[in-house]
């Protein structure tokens, strides 16, 4: 068995390999990122500000990432953009909810434990759990 922690929802192509993010669980289109800031809800935590709005059709979660050039430079965004992505990869919620998700960082995410990135992370997927629950009871 693998070494990696457990990807509810994610695929493993084979063992021994990681989970990638397929087109079909990221945001790929401006459109789509713009539909999540104008009619989405947020949830605010310490190191990020997360996007998210339900959607009709389809299955699963998408996900996207917005990383500022007011945050630094190329490689400090892209850090913190691979940072966000692992930490996402580990607590990818196993329910197949359709919901958008955004993802803002704020400068903070270079520096904080790895570990209470992981627990902002899964927290902001509990919050939109219940608020999905909420909405369609």
């Amino acid at each position: 068995m693998s070494d990696l922690a457990p990807n509810d929802g994610l695929k493993l192509p084979r063992p021994g390999k990681r989970a990638r993010f397929t087109a079909n669980m990221r945001l790929l289109r401006h459109a789509d990122f713009e539909r999540v800031y104008k009619q989405g809800r947020r949830h605010f935590a310490a190191n990020m500000t997360v996007f998210y709005l339900p959607r009709n059709q389809g299955e699963g979660l998408r996900i996207g990432f917005t990383v500022g050039k007011v945050l630094g430079g190329a490689v400090a965004r892209n850090r913190m953009k691979r940072r966000l992505r692992e930490t996402v990869r580990l607590h990818w919620p196993g329910a197949p909810v359709p919901v958008d998700v955004v993802i803002n960082p704020k400068k903070s995410v270079l520096k904080v434990e790895f570990s209470d990135l992981g627990n902002e992370i899964s927290r902001a997927f509990a919050v939109i759990q219940k608020s999905l629950e909420k909405r369609s009871t």
